[in-house]
């Protein structure tokens, strides 16, 4: 055998055992046999580098370190789940689907809603290539490193299976690792961790890779995102996932009526508590891939999949005090201050009273005893009041007149359901918000300024704006409280890249009330530049899609504001891209406008996501759904019939592939 046969011998040899082990949950070899085994390979691999696999067993004991985890844009966005909390909210979703689809014979695939930090894992001709955390479902962090010493996930897929695709997941910390975790840290004298789901999910944060691999974080798998036809089912496709290594839940299942999908629920909502890890909820999806293709997508979530959440936990508390926040835009957010209870793994101390009107509906007081629970088990809210319990001496809450902050009166708009502070350029959590919005990853993604820096830079009086940021010099902030000059070098650095942030990231940092990422992606496409954005009428902003009545005021309040005005013109003087790039308009034409489009099949020439920003880069929209507003279906083959019958009946052209090429002269 030659060396390099016996290093490709060991190694499959390792991914087997680590299969057996992490995945089967079945040793079949001692941890010494093991060790031995892998410092050989070890030995090997030094002795020989050009046999190097970054996909090698050796790979997976960390070592390396990241300091700045880079932003990676997703290849197919991570869409959100929309959430059902009743057994009619499954009903009521099933006779959407059923009507998109023209059928009453759907077949469900049900899934534990597993509770820890989502993962896109990419493989290309069959070798793991990165790992991305979720983020804001179109972008995240490369965590490559971190996730390779998960040993759950197979780097090298052991068997026939589709090539070029993406895995996704969740990244869990199973219960008895979480508390053997806490064990040690107990007994060294250090805080323990809150619950599983945070810890994960910093694990992955975490800059020395060597740290991560001593965490027990598992990994498990719920999708396969591919191009390729080889399964017809969502099913199909995880079961084959599963023969090739990946460790897909046996707690799957296949349900051919949502009768079956109640049982599945009922089941799963006592029986979870004796998993080995935590989960929230159920995920009920359209089993037929193709089926999945016909319902699409809303702007935030799959049509052909939903969330079941199991009831939250609950627990009471008294609220001592309610304080009043102030946000980036002004809006103030009544907050409950609670003696602190012990709420789904984490120390409850406050929570949010969303405005005025929940207070009075809830009827709220200052020493009431409150029911709280986790919406989504995540964020703490105050859903009644144990009126048994009100003191006899209780007094109505009188909602804040004044900013807590600055001490001006509030206004608050009709029709609006919050309060507002008006002082915007006077108040500090307002300048400092505003600062540490436009500064912020999915904005001006700004490395080496966070928050904690804007507000002691603000306090310091070197800015009052964002755009006294491009004034700064090494020599203002080095004098700082805990800043260096390395850490001095690197936030100029990090102001002066971001000149280079496109336009629709820009009109988004500027933090126009309502206007948001997806909004402000349509604004820039339409109007191409923010001089043209603020010379726009009203009649003007709302021809636009899906610019409302509320978001077109907004903007005009915002350019006919002499401060905002100064503003631009100090951004436009910096260098900041106020105006789509002429490389990114080289490709783009209107031979498409006012066009709706709706793409269904297997194509052939080019990808389904090729193909619709070919229609956006043409001035057409994409849609997901075909209505009396779609003018073309472009078809590939296998188009799902009911979308066929549909088209048909409400006299929709459709086109082939090759058409629509010719319509853009591609």
């Amino acid at each position: 055998m030659t060396i390099q046969e016996k290093i490709a011998a060991l190694r499959d040899q390792l991914r087997q055992y680590n299969h057996d082990y992490y995945v089967l949950d079945s040793a079949t070899i001692s941890d010494y046999e093991f060790d031995i085994k892998l410092k050989e390979l070890e030995a090997l691999e030094a002795a020989n580098p050009a046999f190097f696999d970054s996909n090698s067993p050796t790979q997976r004991v960390g070592g390396g370190i990241t300091k700045n985890f880079e932003t990676v844009t997703h290849k197919n966005r991570m869409y959100s789940l929309d959430n059902s909390y009743s057994k009619e909210d499954l009903l009521d979703w099933e006779k959407r689907v059923q009507k998109v689809l023209g059928t009453d014979a759907i077949e469900f695939t049900c899934e534990l809603k597993y509770d820890g930090a989502s993962i896109n894992l990419t493989f290309e001709n069959g070798q793991f290539i990165k790992a991305v955390t979720r983020g804001d479902g179109f972008q995240g962090d490369d965590v490559t490193k971190n996730i390779k010493t998960i040993r759950s996930i197979p780097l090298l897929p052991n068997g026939d299976f589709v090539s070029n695709f993406e895995m996704r997941g969740e990244i869990i910390l199973p219960l008895k690792g979480f508390h053997k975790m806490n064990e040690e840290r107990a007994a060294n004298g250090e805080e323990e961790y809150k619950n599983p789901r945070n810890t994960a999910s910093g694990s992955l944060k975490l800059q020395d890779s060597a740290e991560v691999a001593k965490r027990p974080l598992d990994c498990l798998l719920y999708q396969v995102v591919t191009e390729e036809r080889k399964y017809k089912t969502h099913f199909e496709s995880l079961e084959n996932a599963r023969k090739v290594g990946f460790k897909v839940p046996k707690t799957m299942a296949l349900a051919t009526s949502i009768n079956a999908v109640f049982d599945f629920v009922n089941h799963w909502d006592t029986e979870r508590h004796n998993l080995p890890y935590e989960t929230d909820g159920i995920v009920i999806k359209v089993n037929n891939l193709q089926q999945q293709e016909e319902l699409g997508y809303t702007a935030k979530a799959p049509r052909w999949a939903i969330a079941y959440k199991f009831k939250a936990a609950q627990v009471s508390t008294i609220l001592h005090e309610i304080t009043y926040q102030v946000g980036r835009t002004g809006a103030i957010t009544p907050v409950a201050n609670l003696a602190p209870v012990q709420l789904a793994g984490t120390t409850v101390k406050r929570a949010s009273l969303h405005n005025a009107d929940q207070i009075e509906k809830l009827d709220i007081r200052i020493n009431d005893t409150v029911f709280v629970e986790k919406g989504g088990e995540i964020i703490p809210k105050i859903i009644a009041v144990d009126f048994t319990k009100r003191p006899t001496d209780s007094q109505p809450t009188l909602y804040a007149t004044k900013c807590p902050e600055c001490e001006s009166e509030l206004v608050r708009a009709a029709g609006d359901a919050k309060h507002y502070c008006p002082n915007e350029f006077g108040c500090a959590p307002q300048i400092t918000g505003r600062i540490q919005h436009f500064i912020s990853r999915k904005a001006m993604d700004i490395d080496g300024l966070g928050g904690e820096t804007v507000d002691l830079l603000r306090k310091e009086n070197l800015i009052s704006s964002y755009a006294d940021l491009y004034d700064l010099t090494e020599a203002q902030v080095i004098p700082l409280e805990r800043m260096a000059a390395k850490s001095a070098q690197n936030m100029i650095a990090g102001i002066e890249k971001s000149k280079e942030i496109p336009f629709e990231k820009v009109l988004f940092a500027l933090g126009i009330r309502f206007v948001g990422e997806t909004v402000a992606k349509k604004l820039a496409k339409h109007f191409k530049s923010i001089d043209n954005l603020m010379v726009a009428d009203f009649e003007t902003l709302i021809s636009v899609d899906e610019i409302g009545d509320r978001i077109a005021q907004s903007i005009l309040d915002f350019s006919n504001d002499l401060s905002n005005i100064q503003m631009i013109n100090r951004l436009k003087h910096h260098g900041i891209q106020l105006a789509v790039s002429a490389a990114s308009l080289e490709n783009q034409t209107n031979k498409l406008e006012a066009k709706i489009f709706v793409v269904s099949g297997v194509f052939y020439q080019l990808s389904r996501n090729e193909l619709k920003k070919a229609i956006e880069d043409n001035g057409g929209k994409v849609s997901a759904s075909i209505s009396k507003k779609t003018n073309f279906i472009v078809a590939g083959d296998n188009m799902g019939p009911s979308k066929l019958a549909k088209a048909q009946d409400l006299g929709v052209a459709i086109i082939s592939e090759q058409d629509f090429m010719g319509m853009i002269d591609y």
